[in-house]
Order: structure tokens, then C-alpha cells, then sequence
């Protein structure tokens, strides 16, 4: 399931990759390869007749990053300044050294920015990965000038003042247009605040293959799943897709469960059964004609199903609760959203039906909906969104997608992925009802409820890229638009966009 996605590794596994690189080899450098990796990505970055260069260093390891790429960028020929902050007595040994090897090229620093100061580029060192605590004082003050100043900026590991594991800011944080993180990819890279603050990303493994040397936390879903992701011979019959039923749709909440089957009738799903709650239901869906309407009692009790999702536009209602209890004793993957999160949030008795069941069950809370069913605080679940996925995930014995900037998804054994794909256009109504029908689709046509969650979570969101890359978004993007979209995308062949 994650062989061909890239590795994710929290700050004390790349402390781990790092200790075990240097059992390996205790002459290998990876402060002078990180410094050179950086001023090479620094030039390609300035124009050709781009030559000057600020270079912010701190206290640390990531200052001996910077004072590194200085060096090679003043012996390039280029104008750097270093703007220091922090005391050379008080860095650590391989930083000083590098700092050492800035005088010995004759390079100076100096302690703040100079005033109507222009720069072809700006090199952040100054907080990397191992930042512990908020950025206050003469710090705040230089990432405000920093992030005042007009062009490029390249961050090195991570940008200043984001927490490398959750991608929460540290009381403020750097804007960089452009990340070179080190040896491997970081979850605060990918998800809440970081992808606005960190710009696009490029790894320089420094001559390590860190699989070999330590196993990764997690991993980054960056790129669709091998094509064809659910393939079918030529003998082949509506009845070997699947057939799933989604129920919720109460009175005036009906659009909600439309939206997840017209998703799921189009990614693949044999038979899509749609059972409403509203006292008054339509008997046919216009748009969707071969959408099969019926009572949800009806459909749960009597049609052979091989999976059902159930919450969009449910209501909490007794007989939304009376639906939700029928559908998780059905032995299928059940797909769990919205209002039937609520319920199960609210009730212990489903609480304990969810916990019981046997077949899998997939959960896409946002982070709302994740902090009802763990009962804590919505701040809570964001200040560690990966956390908060698995403690839900272990909870429930479910696999879970915690939605937001940088979907997390989780597994009951403690495994989690990041998602790469989506943008802010995805901030509209209708979007999370669209991801269950497609979810419900892959799930329904067999594949494992790992691989459906993480492929549907992917899908979802690289059909709102494409349609944003031909600039039907992200502003005024809306959820009925990436179904077909996401159908393309499932169908095209593969080495295609």
C-alpha cells in the first residue's frame, strides 16, 4: 500500500536517521552536503542576473546550514550577506566550524537587516526542525522583516517557526516560496499551516537512502496510485462492481446524499441505492436517472449490498439514529461522515456498535467532528493532527481521515499518510459529501478499506488540482464539478495527466 509513496519522518526519527548514518560512516558531513545542497538549489533559484543574497542563520544546526551555503555562494561569486542570530560561543561544534569557514572566506555578519535592503534572494536558517518553542522577541522581529522583503525565499528543512511534526506556527513563521528539506520529507511540511508558510518542496537526500537506515513514521500520498487503480476484464457485469447504498438526506439536506451518489454511480460503483430520510423523497434523480431511490429501512434490510455510507445531510433524529444502528450491523465496510459521526458522537449505544463491528469501518471527520468523538477540544485535535487521527483510529478500530490542510489518514494499527493533494478551493459545501460517495464507490467494487480511504482521499483532492490548473478554481470551485473530473482521473492511462 505505501511501497511507492515517499517516506515521512517526525523530528526524532530524523535525529534517529541521522545517528544511524553516522554508525555507518563517522566521517560522513551532512552539515557541509546540506550546505552545498542548499547554495546549489540557491542558484538555480536566482535569475541569471540575480546576485544577491541575505542569508539568515540561527543558533543552531540549521545556522550551520546557512553559514555552509553562504560560504559556497561567496565563493560562487555572488553578494551574500549574513544577518547572524545567535552567539558564536553558544553554537554547536559543526555550526561553529561552519561559521568558521564563512570568516576564512572573508565574509562578515551582522545582526538585523539593513534598512531598504533589496535581495535577488533570502536564505532562512534560522529555526529548523528542532524548534521547541514559540519565536518572540529580536527573532519575531527579523522573520517580520524577512517576510516583509519582496522575491524569493528559500527555507532550509523547514520554514522558520513551523513545527516540523504537527505544521502548527510557533508564534510566527517565515513565508518561503521554495523548502529544501533535508534527507526526507516532514509531516509539518505537508499539513495545517505549513504548506502556506513553506512553498514548494524539494528533498535532498544527502547521499542517504533513509529507508535503509530507519523505518519512516509515515507517509506522503504525493501522487496518484498505480493506474489502472481497480481494473476489470472484458467479461465482466454490473453485479461484479459492487453495489452500495448510502442513506441520510433528511428534510431539506437532500442535495447532501445526491452529491455522494452521483460521485459514487461515476467512480465505478455498480448499483448506487440511495435511501432518504425526508417524509416527501423524489422518486427519481433527474440529473442522475440511474440513481435507485428507496426507504432506508427498505434498502438496508432487503437489498444485497457489498458496502454503505451513511451521514450526509443524515439529521440526528431518532429515526436517523434508528438508520444509523441498521447500517452498522450490516457485515460490510461502512463509510461514516457528518451527521452520522454526530450520532455516533452522542450515543454511546452506536459508540459501542461502531467499536463491535467486524467489518471495516471508515471514518472522514473534520476536525470538529474528530474532537466530538474523542471529547476534546477542536484545538486539541489541530495542534497534533496526526496524534489525533490514530487516537481516533485506535478508538473506534477504524480507519480514519481527519480532514483539513493536509488530509491525515489514519489506520486502528497506529500506521498514517499524509495527502498531498487539494487546495483552498475545496472550502465549499458539498465537498466531504462528494469524498464519502467516493470513498463508498471504491470500497463498494472491493478494494481494501485502506486503499480506498487513502486512494479517495487522493483523488478527491487532485480532481479539485486539475480543475484548478485550467482555472476553474480555486475561487468559486464547487462540489458537484469534481466528479467527473475525478472519473478522468481514474480512467486515464497510465504515465498521463
Amino acid at each position: 500500500m505505501h511501497s511507492n509513496f515517499p517516506p515521512l519522518y517526525l523530528t526524532a526519527g530524523v535525529r534517529a536517521l541521522e545517528a544511524a548514518a553516522l554508525r555507518r560512516d563517522p566521517q560522513v558531513r551532512l552539515m557541509e552536503r546540506a550546505g552545498l545542497a542548499a547554495a546549489e538549489f540557491a542558484r538555480e533559484l536566482l535569475s541569471a542576473t540575480g546576485r544577491s543574497v541575505l542569508v539568515l542563520a540561527g543558533p543552531g544546526g540549521n545556522g550551520g546550514d546557512a553559514f555552509e551555503a553562504a560560504t559556497h555562494l561567496k565563493r560562487w561569486f555572488h553578494r551574500v550577506e549574513v544577518v547572524f542570530a545567535g552567539h558564536a560561543a553558544k553554537l554547536p561544534h559543526d555550526a561553529a566550524a561552519a561559521l568558521a569557514k564563512w570568516h576564512a572566506a572573508e565574509g562578515r555578519v551582522t545582526h538585523a537587516i539593513a534598512p531598504a535592503a533589496r535581495y535577488d534572494l533570502v536564505i532562512d536558517g534560522l529555526f529548523g526542525i528542532g524548534l521547541a518553542r514559540s519565536i518572540v522577541g529580536e527573532p519575531a522581529l527579523l522573520i517580520a522583516a524577512a517576510n516583509a522583503l519582496p522575491g524569493p525565499k528559500l527555507a532550509l528543512d523547514i520554514a522558520s517557526g513551523i513545527n516540523a511534526d504537527t505544521g502548527a506556527v510557533m508564534g510566527t513563521a517565515l513565508r518561503a516560496t521554495h523548502t529544501l528539506t533535508f534527507i526526507a520529507h516532514k509531516p509539518g511540511l505537508h499539513t495545517l499551516d505549513g504548506p502556506d508558510h513553506c512553498g514548494a518542496i524539494r528533498v535532498a537526500a544527502l547521499g542517504l537512502d533513509p529507508a535503509s537506515l530507519s523505518p519512516p513514521g509515515g507517509y506522503l500520498v504525493s501522487e496518484l496510485l498505480e493506474q489502472p487503480l481497480i481494473r476489470r476484464p472484458h467479461n465482466f457485469h454490473k453485479g461484479l462492481a459492487g453495489s452500495l447504498a448510502i442513506v441520510g438526506g433528511a428534510a431539506g439536506m437532500v442535495g447532501a446524499p445526491l452529491l455522494a451518489a452521483r460521485a459514487a454511480i461515476k467512480l465505478g460503483a455498480g448499483k448506487v441505492l440511495l435511501g432518504l430520510l425526508t417524509e416527501q423523497p423524489p422518486y427519481v434523480d433527474y440529473v442522475q436517472p440511474e440513481l435507485m431511490l428507496r426507504r432506508p429501512e427498505t434498502l438496508l434490510a432487503e437489498v444485497p449490498l457489498t458496502a454503505v455510507a451513511a451521514g450526509p445531510g443524515m439529521g440526528t433524529d431518532s429515526a436517523a439514529q434508528r438508520v444509523l444502528a441498521q447500517a452498522l450491523r450490516l457485515d460490510v465496510p461502512v463509510v461514516l461522515d457528518a451527521d452520522a459521526l454526530n450520532l455516533v458522537a452522542t450515543y454511546g449505544v452506536l459508540q459501542s456498535a461502531v467499536q463491535a463491528r467486524k467489518s471495516p469501518t471508515l471514518m472522514t471527520p473534520h476536525p470538529a467532528e474528530c474532537a466530538r468523538l474523542l471529547v476534546e477540544r477542536t484545538a486539541a485535535v489541530q495542534a497534533d493532527r496526526i496524534a489525533a487521527a490514530q487516537r481516533l483510529a485506535l478508538k473506534f478500530k477504524a480507519f480514519v481521515a481527519l480532514k483539513g490542510n493536509g488530509t491525515v489518514i489514519a489506520a486502528p494499527d497506529g500506521r498514517w499518510w499524509i495527502n498531498a493533494s487539494g487546495n483552498p478551493g475545496m472550502a465549499s459545501a458539498g465537498m466531504g459529501d462528494v469524498l464519502t460517495g467516493m470513498v463508498g464507490a471504491l470500497a463498494a467494487q472491493g478494494l481494501p478499506a485502506e486503499q480506498a480511504l487513502v486512494a479517495g482521499v487522493h483523488l478527491h483532492g487532485a480532481a479539485a488540482d486539475a480543475l484548478a490548473e485550467r482555472h476553474l478554481g480555486p475561487v468559486g470551485l464547487v462540489a458537484g464539478e469534481l466528479i467527473d473530473e475525478a472519473r478522468r482521473l481514474l480512467n486515464r492511462p497510465a504515465g498521463t495527466r
